[in-house]
């Protein structure tokens, strides 16, 4: 597939280019040396090795052309070994080397570096987890204590109140994790709560040079507030009257509040390296962690060639649920990361909670808006002041209307609400250079990439953000007038929002071009305006020129939706501590909605029209569903193995995937990916006319009461007729497996994909299947 797909070729390229830049050149000979992850044959280790260290740095002698003058040796190229999750070592090679070490025997594949960039309260209200019939889900059990969830991000902030341990029970003996000491770490930064902190850092600094402690901690302690965010919303403990600037005030608390955290910090400054990144996954697992969330990104390579992607399939083999963010690429189309199908891809939305505020021009027009501004400066509702547009424009942005550090004439804006359009530099930082400009508000406009999707900021001067059609209206009307004036008027909180939730703009959509077979994302989560934790060392414009401090932050991305899936399987495992990740996903999946509060379908926040499954996956996650959801599409580890046998892999590429040397290709999906007992259903129609009908089979678990009947219901599509077989699923027994199938007859060729929907449904419970019918163009 790797040779097919100019596109990936085209953002690997993109990637290792942005790799080379970092790599600092201390000398002519560390400048020719990168790092490759290094991925081992384990059993065929020979004989006199009685380590695999010594087997690994023997290895490495052997390809290294020129030993250094101080004798540099195997192991002083190693950076990490692997012996978890999967097995391997990252080392400092040239590309010459790797090269020669790939011809190896017990060499599986030599990878390069990859840079991964961070997917940058109201949340378990909005997501049913206070209401009074959750009270089950929040009671006091002794298992909720139990499970562990581990995230990889920039670390944690443990002063924070999120991570309050008062009344959790002592941390369980079987955990293995550790809370390693730094600058401003000790052990008693740790507690019930924080039961682990670790660091990574050894690829980083290979690629970027020491890291420079006067900006930033070598140690657990997060000083960008990303890691503390995200792990307070995994698992925050309940803090009441939290808030930003008095935005969102109320009780914040995590999905899973009395479930505990290990920070694993894998991303400084200059970014996350995949050798940290997966040295991480391979600790936390030995660690003994139950759930992973990673809210990074790095582009997609094939499964064969993504460490990240074979350093979670050895998770998931040790019963790790892994939860990632999709991405922040969106809206366009093909722009997901994290697509292996054994990882719980998340996309992001919105809640009913905003924070509104308004433009009003001086033709006495109000244009709706959102801001978070809280300062000094006020501008009066019921006074009007000049208005500036600096771009040529209104509807195509120019390097004069971003707002660029620099770019604006003081003469121009000084006394001035400015207009600056959205793109290239952080929204804040626009306000920062209007207001150096002399400016004393901002209107910053959406431009297309954006369309309605309103992201609310902590801005440093009034300012408030507007959509593109507003944006447009407003531009023209700065344009044509001569003595344009506006005001702007902040009006804080506001809940009930409707519609709700919607599909973020920024949240990266499918397909899947890795395998079509395979829905992606898989659900989405809240990922707009969410308040939770924050370092004590950074502004809440993440600015270091902002001297304010403050305890919560509200954030918006992909990264903010993850951790509330994150926190929810944990709450799940600690329900149901026997099932699979797999069985895990399908709950959260099945339960899924796909209407908003208007019982209308999902929309999406980049247009008008309703989001696909594309785009929301399966649908919003539904916690209280997704504890009790009647029945589960297992997967187990050798299944997702034979859906690999089915990618055109060829033997040694499947062997990176074999830890256990005895797994091999059974054939058992019929060599169709769409056969993999997946919770979506996805039938690809070949290239190949011919083909007229094809069919798909699933099995499924009864989770739910032991006597159940199930009937099928099946949405109708205009290109194809679908017949589901047996269309009754009699259960006698819990845990009793039933299979059905599911068969597509052609009636036309549909240019686009056809969505729909496969439901199961008894007195109790829903179990709803997204179901995608795609005809490739004929050849």
């Amino acid at each position: 597939m790797a040779n097919k797909n100019p596109l990936q070729k085209c953002f690997l390229f993109i990637i290792l280019s942005i790799n080379l830049i970092f790599v600092q050149a201390e000398t002519v000979q560390i400048s020719q040396k990168k790092t490759y992850v290094v991925h081992m044959d384990r059993s065929a280790m020979p004989s006199p090795y009685t380590n695999h260290l010594q087997w690994y740095s023997s290895k490495i002698n052997s390809v290294t052309q020129h030993k250094s003058q101080q004798g540099e040796q195997g192991d002083d190229r190693i950076l990490y070994t692997y012996q978890t999750a999967f097995h391997g070592l990252a080392a400092q090679l040239t590309e010459e080397e790797a090269e020669r070490l790939e011809e190896e025997d017990g060499v599986v594949a030599v990878i390069p570096e990859t840079r991964y960039e961070l997917h940058t309260t109201r949340s378990p209200t909005f997501l049913g987890l206070e209401r009074q019939e959750s009270e089950r889900v929040w009671a006091e059990r002794v298992t909720d204590h139990d499970v562990i969830v581990g995230v990889l991000d920039t670390g944690i902030w443990p002063e924070s109140e999120s991570f309050n341990d008062t009344g959790m029970s002592p941390v369980p003996s079987n955990w293995r994790g550790a809370c390693e000491t730094g600058k401003r770490f000790l052990k008693r930064s740790c507690n019930r709560k924080i039961v682990g902190a670790r660091v990574f850092y050894k690829g980083y600094e290979a690629a970027t040079g020491k890291i420079e402690e006067e900006l930033e901690y070598k140690s657990p302690r997060d000083k960008d507030g990303h890691g503390t965010h995200t792990a307070a919303t995994v698992a925050g403990s309940p803090v009441k009257g939290a808030n930003l600037f008095g935005f969102a005030y109320g009780t914040a608390r995590g999905m899973a509040p009395k479930a505990r955290v290990a920070a694993y910090k894998v991303c400084w400054v200059g970014g996350c390296f995949s050798s940290d990144i997966l040295s991480a996954v391979d600790q936390a697992v030995a660690d003994g962690v139950h759930v992973l969330s990673i809210s990074l990104g790095g582009g997609i390579s094939t499964y064969s060639r993504d460490s990240l992607s074979i350093a979670t399939f050895g998770a998931m083999e040790m019963g790790v649920f892994v939860s990632c963010s999709a991405g922040n690429g969106g809206p366009d189309p093909l722009s997901l990361t994290n697509v292996s199908p054994w990882i719980t891809t998340v996309g992001a939305s919105t809640m009913d909670r905003d924070f509104p505020a308004t433009v009003k021009l001086g033709t006495m027009r109000t244009f709706k808006g959102v801001s978070l501004y809280k300062g000094r400066a006020v501008l009066s509702k019921n006074k009007q002041y000049p208005l500036v547009y600096l771009g040529r424009n209104a509807s195509s942005p120019d390097p004069t209307s971003f707002c660029l550090d620099g770019a604006l004439d003081r003469s121009h804006v000084v006394g001035k609400i400015v207009i600056c359009d959205r793109g290239v530099t952080p929204r804040v930082q626009k306000g920062q250079v209007v207001k150096k400009a002399g400016g004393i508000g901002m209107i910053l406009t959406n431009t297309a990439t954006n369309g309605e999707e309103l992201v609310a900021d902590s801005h440093l001067l009034p300012a408030v953000a507007v959509g593109e059609k507003e944006g447009k209206l407003i531009k023209q009307y700065a344009m044509t007038s001569k003595k344009a004036t506006a005001t702007l008027e902040i009006l804080g909180t506001r809940i009930g929002i409707k519609p709700s939730p919607v599909v973020a703009a920024f949240s990266s959509r499918g397909p899947n071009f890795l395998s079509l077979e395979i829905l992606k994302p898989d659900l989405v989560a809240p990922g707009v305006n969410i308040l939770a934790a924050w370092t004590g060392d950074l502004a809440p414009s993440s600015l270091s020129s902002d001297p304010r401090r403050v305890k919560f932050n509200i954030l918006s991305g992909t990264s903010m939706s993850c951790p509330h899936v994150s926190g929810v399987a944990a709450l799940i495992r600690s329900r149901h501590p026997d099932w699979s990740p797999a069985a895990v996903k399908s709950a959260l999946m099945t339960t899924a909605y796909v209407h908003d509060n208007t019982l209308k379908p999902l929309s999406d926040a980049s247009g008008a029209a309703p989001s696909s499954p594309y785009d929301h996956g399966a649908g919003h996650i539904d916690p209280l569903k997704a504890m009790d959801p009647g029945l589960v599409y297992d997967i187990g580890p050798q299944d997702y193995f034979e859906f690999l046998c089915t990618q055109d892999l060829s033997p040694s590429q499947l062997k990176v995937f074999t830890k256990h040397s005895n797994r091999t290709c059974k054939h058992t999906l019929a060599k169709n990916p769409g056969n993999l007992n997946y919770p979506a259903i996805s039938a690809l129609f070949p290239e190949n006319t011919r083909v007229k009908s094809m069919t798909l089979r699933r099995t499924v678990i009864n989770v739910g009461p032991h006597i159940s009947s199930y009937k099928v219901f099946v949405s109708p599509f205009k290109g194809a007729s679908v017949t589901v077989q047996p269309k009754t699923l009699n259960f006698t027994s819990k845990h009793q497996k039933l299979s059905y199938t599911v068969t597509f007859r052609t009636r036309m060729r549909m240019n686009r994909p056809e969505f729909g929907g496969l439901v199961w449904k008894s007195t109790t419970h829903k179990v709803r299947s997204p179901v995608i019918i795609t005809w490739l163009p004929p050849l």
